[in-house]
């Protein structure tokens, strides 16, 4: 049920990902985080998280890893916050994340 949801989400967001994408130029300083991802099945998993964090207004870059189990992301700390992604990630995606400890 999860992964249909998800599946359709990314579905969604790949009708977007151009403008997205041309969108995403950094407006300030921008911070990172790194979290380990708990869920992943397969590439599609990294490249669907990817995807829908592209949308998120705020987030700059995205870099998910499937053999690594994580994802790192790039943000606007004016538009969004570290907390608000965890929470995006965990209660819409069907991953589970928490912060890597060290230097993003």
């Amino acid at each position: 049920m999860i992964r249909r949801r998800f599946l359709k989400n990314v579905g969604a967001a790949a009708g977007t990902l151009g403008a997205v994408t041309a969108s995403m130029a950094e407006t300030g300083p921008a911070q990172s985080v790194r979290f380990q991802v708990k869920g992943f099945t397969c590439v599609a998993c990294a490249v669907g998280l990817e995807v829908m964090l592209g949308e998120r207004k705020g987030v700059t870059k995205v870099k998910a890893s499937y053999p690594d189990n994580r994802v790192q992301i790039v943000f606007d700390p004016h538009v969004t916050s570290e907390d608000e992604l965890r929470t995006y990630i965990n209660e819409t995606t069907g991953f589970t994340v928490s912060k890597e400890q060290g230097p993003a």
